[in-house]
C-alpha cells in the first residue's frame, strides 16, 4: 500500500477541450513529490500549453504558474481568455500578487 497522497487536478475551459481531443480525461490524479513542484512543471507534465493558461487555482484560490504545489492539494488550471469582470471575481486579475507575497 502506499503512503503517498495523490493530487487532484483538473483542467477547464480550451484546457478541458485539449485533453479531450488526446482521448485524455479533464480531470486526473498526479502525485507531487515532497517538496513541491511549480504549477508550470505540473502543467508541463500533463502536457497543456503554457500560453493557454491564465492561472491555477490551488485550494480554491488563484495563483500564478510560479506557485508551488504541495501533494494532496487541489488544483484546477484556468485558460486564458477569461472576461474581465470574471477574472477580478475569480481573483485571476491578482494572482501573480498571491506568489509574489509567499516569497
Amino acid at each position: 500500500m502506499s503512503s503517498q497522497t495523490n493530487t487532484t487536478v483538473r483542467m477547464f475551459g480550451a484546457l478541458h477541450t485539449i485533453r479531450k481531443n488526446r482521448g485524455l480525461p479533464s480531470e486526473t490524479e498526479v502525485t507531487i513529490p515532497a517538496g513541491g513542484c511549480a504549477a508550470s512543471a505540473l502543467a508541463q507534465r500533463l502536457d497543456l500549453p503554457l500560453d493557454k493558461i491564465e492561472a491555477v487555482f490551488v485550494n480554491h484560490k488563484a495563483y500564478s504558474l510560479e506557485h508551488r504545489i504541495q501533494p494532496g492539494d487541489r488544483v484546477a488550471f484556468v485558460p486564458t481568455g477569461i472576461p474581465g469582470s470574471a477574472r477580478a471575481l475569480l481573483g485571476i486579475f491578482d494572482a501573480g500578487r498571491h506568489t509574489r507575497e509567499l516569497h
